[in-house]
């Protein structure tokens, strides 16, 4: 298999925060999947509700996955973007993480932003995929 996820044991656990700390890549081609939020077939905001806003992000980009011939175990890398980030936004996000990636998530890099590109908008989530 051309990627590997990781967590060395000299790190901390991440799983639980709904990451892991290194993906190696070792062969494939890279897919990138950009930002994807929750929307509608017109690209406008379906819910106000981030936790309902976190599950259909990732139901499009499994979607965008799909597209490629991918799917989420193909992910090396994710980065989500949060607006008003929490520790309860946070647990929102791992909680939907694990129920997609179970033990093995990929890596992820999380960052609080001030808003993002539509109203209503509160979280994107972008992706780094390895085709084999």
């Amino acid at each position: 298999m051309p990627l590997s996820i990781s967590n060395p044991s000299t790190l901390h656990d991440p799983v639980g925060f709904g990451y892991s700390h290194v993906a190696k890549v070792t062969a494939g081609e890279l897919v990138l999947i950009a930002g994807q939020y929750a929307s509608d077939g017109e690209g406008q905001v379906t819910t106000s509700d981030f936790a309902g806003q976190v599950d259909e992000a990732l139901a499009n980009l499994g979607k965008a996955l799909e597209s490629a011939g991918l799917g989420y175990r193909d992910v090396a890398q994710l980065r989500t973007f949060i607006v008003d980030h929490d520790s309860d936004k946070l647990a929102v996000i791992g909680t939907a993480i694990g129920r997609i990636w179970g033990d093995k998530p990929p890596t992820q890099t999380l960052l609080g932003v001030a808003a993002l590109a539509l109203p209503g908008m509160r979280f994107e989530i972008d992706a780094i995929a390895v085709r084999s």
